[in-house]
């Protein structure tokens, strides 16, 4: 995915009804593996695929999503009256959701530290001299284009109210 993360933030938020308030945890988790592009452009000078960097290896991300869900249930969640543990599953599940895209015709370790294959679903290649056109022209770009218009959609026709909300 190249533009799809931040939608697919708001669509993660959108579809599990959060309150408007911890949208931005939904958006923050989604686009938050992509940081890592300022460290890949102005430090490394693309020596590497930025996918090999922690924010992109779902072995990083699993032990830290469960220290801080212990910690914050252990320590923090009876002293603040914020939803605090809400904010942290849908920030830390925006996060999977961003390496599930990625997986699609990016590529992602799914098996660190075990193996350090990139593993991705559909293979895109080089056809133009810019990458980014070989990625946009790509059959597979209609996937980014449909969570696009979807979060679009769904931010303009809100969702109907489920009979549990009416009660």
């Amino acid at each position: 995915m190249i533009t799809a993360h931040l939608p697919s933030g708001y669509l993660l938020a959108k579809l599990t009804r959060t309150p408007r308030l911890l949208m931005p945890f939904a958006i923050l988790g989604a686009v938050l593996p992509d940081f890592d592009m300022f460290w890949f452009h102005l430090v490394d000078n693309r020596a590497f695929h930025h996918h090999k960097y922690w924010v992109h290896v779902p072995g990083f991300w699993l032990p830290v999503a469960v220290f801080t869900l212990a910690f914050l249930y252990l320590f923090i969640r009876p002293r603040l009256k914020f939803p605090v543990m809400q904010a942290a599953y849908l920030f830390f599940a925006a996060i999977l959701l961003h390496l599930i895209l990625d997986s699609f015709t990016g590529s992602i370790m799914w098996l660190w530290p075990f193996d350090h294959t990139l593993y991705e679903l559909v293979k895109v290649s080089a056809q133009y001299d810019n990458w980014v056109w070989s990625f946009i022209l790509h059959w597979t770009f209609s996937a980014e284009v449909m969570i696009w218009f979807t979060a679009i959609y769904l931010y303009f026709k809100p969702l109907p109210e489920s009979s549990s909300d009416a009660i």
